[in-house]
């Protein structure tokens, strides 16, 4: 490298270090005070082996027996979900003054409470597999929704965050759940409260705000927005109920959004494709979005053509 080189290479770390002296958020140097999200969302894949034992494995150890299998994997699970409790824990008042005695004691309280938590989560996870074969007739079978899902997976990493995110851990739950994001354009939030038999087709550009209810059986399709109808009071807003309950049995097809705290959708109702909701559905009710028109060009330069669509007698879902 040549001396040229060095010297606009060392003027640049100069420029940036003088730079990273501001005081502001972004220049915060707490190198080993953040949890690492590499081991979080490794601590996720691990978790996924503990919930369906027979489908993934665990290719880092040799193992004979589920028994030693799972046995490796909680070992390991437990011993980096405590490191990085520990770390995130401090985000919180409470554990300010605390003593890194205190810290890893509560961490492990935490982590054993949340693992014992697992035979519950699997017994919903198990009703959202039966949910998506029976809603699904382009699923052949179970073990293809298991491999291959991605609105599966989402749940999935939902209902692991969420029991993280009822034991009072900051940041970990989100980290999953942007993970699941990442990877399938499903945006629940860990706060979301999810009932058994839950359905996501398709998926993509689903959101789910924080203080969602959903009920049993509820089926959701690709573009639904369960969010707020305003966030305008930025943090005073935190701690209430903006986002809407969904009862059981609701269907909510594509594009749909419905939005606020106090906008409940009752049981046993269809949402049709590109509903915009912000009040309350009763219970039993259609929705769909209303006079549409389908609007028909020829090249032959016959003269443009609308009809209207019947919404009593040609009401259809839009998937």
């Amino acid at each position: 490298m040549s001396n040229g080189m060095e010297q606009k290479i060392s003027r640049l770390v100069d420029t940036l270090m003088e730079d990273y002296s501001k005081g502001r958020t972004i220049d915060e140097n707490k190198m080993f005070e953040y949890p690492d999200k590499d081991v979080v969302i490794d601590i996720l894949e691990k978790l996924k082996v503990v919930i369906y034992p027979g489908y993934y494995r665990n290719s880092n150890y040799r193992t004979y027996t589920v028994r030693n299998n799972i046995s490796i994997l909680l070992e390991d699970i437990i011993f980096n979900l405590i490191r990085q409790t520990s770390i995130v824990l401090r985000y919180l008042p409470k554990y300010e003054s605390c003593t890194e005695e205190e810290i890893t004691s509560e961490s492990e309280r935490i982590t054993f409470a949340f693992l014992d938590r697992i035979p519950h989560i699997r017994e919903y996870i198990e009703t959202d597999i039966q949910a998506f074969y029976d809603g699904d007739p382009a699923s052949y079978n179970k073990d293809e929704i298991i491999c291959t899902y991605p609105g599966l997976y989402a749940i999935f990493s939902s209902r692991i965050a969420h029991e993280l995110f009822l034991l009072g851990v900051p940041l970990i739950p989100r980290i999953m759940t942007e993970h699941a994001h990442s990877l399938t354009g499903i945006d629940i939030h860990p706060g979301t409260t999810i009932g058994k038999y839950f359905f996501i087709d398709h998926g993509t550009g689903i959101v789910i705000g924080e203080t969602t209810e959903i009920g049993n059986n509820v089926k959701i399709y690709q573009g639904v927005t369960l969010g707020a109808l305003s966030t305008r009071g930025g943090q005073n807003l935190r701690g209430k109920k903006r986002h809407p309950t969904i009862c059981d049995n609701v269907t909510i097809y594509s594009g749909a959004s419905i939005l606020g705290g106090e906008t409940v959708i009752g049981k046993n109702v269809v949402i049709g494709g590109n509903a915009f909701i912000t009040t309350s559905i009763p219970e039993g009710a259609k929705v769909n979005v209303k006079s549409q028109e389908l609007m028909f060009r020829y090249s032959s330069g016959k003269p443009l053509e609308c009809e209207e669509v019947d919404p009593e007698k040609k009401w259809f879902p839009m998937i």
